[in-house]
């Protein structure tokens, strides 16, 4: 993978995405402010909505646009200011 695929930035949000040997996380920083989504590494599994990658679970999902959704409010912008790597585009499906 590529730096290209695995961050993007818009909106003053920076999302990351990585691999660790159980999960596949896609964490976001803005203005102070962290979230994260992850999903086990066979991306079957609902999506666990966190405060930072290693943080305490706030809330499982089915879909990644309600994932998406609850990372937002943490973060305090809209949903379609997150950018989404190419990487992680398919967390969720």
């Amino acid at each position: 993978m590529t730096d290209a695929e695995t961050s993007a930035t818009d909106s003053g949000i920076t999302a990351t995405y990585t691999e660790t040997e159980s999960e596949r996380i896609l964490s976001f920083d803005g203005d102070g402010r962290t979230a994260a989504i992850a999903q086990n590494r066979e991306g079957y599994a609902m999506l666990k909505v966190r405060p930072t990658a290693d943080g305490d679970e706030l809330e499982r999902y089915y879909g990644f646009d309600m994932a998406l959704d609850h990372a937002a409010e943490v973060l305090g912008v809209d949903p379609a200011e997150i950018p989404i790597p190419d990487a992680a585009a398919d967390m969720g499906m």
